[in-house]
This record gives C-alpha cells, sequence and structure tokens, in this order.
C-alpha cells in the first residue's frame, strides 16, 4: 500500500475573478485536503497568479490531483516542487504572547534562538515576527504555548524550486 505524503504544489493561473474558487473547489470537490494554500499575482504584465498549495495523498491522489489542475481553463502549468527536483519552502508567522516577569524573559530568549523578531512590545505582550520551515513555526509555536501564547497569524507555505528553472 502507498504511503500518504505531503506535496507542495505550484500552479500557475490567470489573475482573474473565480480562479482560487475553481482550484478550491476541485479540492473540495473530491475530499482532498489543503494543509496550506497561498496565492499572489506574479506577473502584472501577463495577468499571472502563482497558487502554492500543500497538501497530502498517495502517488496516486497527487497524481490525480495535478492532472485535474491542468484541465481546468485558467490553469498554465501545475509543477509538483517536491517530485520535480529540490525546491526551498518557507512561511511566515506572527506570534502574539503575553506574559509578566520571568515568563516574559523566556519567551525573549527563545525567539532569539529561534530568530524571531520582536515587531511590537508592551509592558504585557510582545508580537513576534519568524519565518522559516513549517516545522520550525510549529516549534517556536508550542514552546510559546507555555509562555502565554495569546494569537498566532500564519501566511501558508510559499515555495519555489532551485536553479535557473522558473514555473
Amino acid at each position: 500500500m502507498d504511503s500518504v505524503q505531503q506535496h507542495a504544489i505550484a500552479v500557475l493561473v490567470d489573475n482573474e475573478a473565480g480562479v482560487l474558487a475553481r482550484v478550491i473547489g476541485l479540492f473540495s470537490s473530491r475530499g482532498y485536503n489543503i494543509e496550506s494554500l497561498t496565492v499572489a499575482e506574479v506577473d502584472p504584465a501577463e495577468s499571472l497568479s502563482r497558487i502554492t498549495v500543500v497538501t497530502s495523498g498517495t502517488p496516486m491522489v497527487i497524481e490525480q490531483i495535478k492532472a485535474q489542475l491542468g484541465r481546468l481553463v485558467p490553469v498554465h502549468k501545475v509543477s509538483d516542487l517536491t517530485t520535480e527536483g529540490p525546491y526551498l519552502e518557507r512561511e511566515l508567522a506572527l506570534v502574539k504572547v503575553a506574559g509578566q516577569g520571568e515568563k516574559r524573559v523566556e519567551a525573549l530568549r527563545i525567539a532569539d534562538i529561534f530568530r524571531a523578531r520582536a515587531l511590537d512590545s508592551t509592558p504585557a505582550s510582545f508580537v513576534f515576527e519568524i519565518s522559516g520551515s513549517t516545522g520550525k513555526l510549529d516549534a517556536f509555536i508550542g514552546l510559546m504555548k507555555g509562555l502565554g501564547l495569546v494569537d498566532v497569524s500564519r501566511t501558508g507555505v510559499v515555495a519555489i524550486s532551485r536553479g535557473p528553472q522558473g514555473l
């Protein structure tokens, strides 16, 4: 039996109303889970956007997802970054932590270790900015839970292939 694996899939699409809804509809109608989703215009002159979707499935399910995405009319290219060679991925989070005394000092120590940056500081709280792999962010947020974690806002994964070729 094939094991379920996580894949980062980049999709180059026309930047027009309804395209994201169609891509998301493809996932939801077939019961595929989206673990992370980011979208932004990448070529204003050609009116193109890049959607990065992180999803999980068996190799057969991932192939089905890619094939179905490729058949959507506004889709120009589908690339499974996970299987097509080395790639880089990053995520950004804003993490609010409230605390006093030793917990406040410990939150600052951990932030320094993780290279998180304090964007806002009040006598009762911090807002940290942290970027890196999803695992790094998960670890940082997990440690902050015991120190007064109040709120988290995450961007989702952005990814790009290494080397000279583009999407």
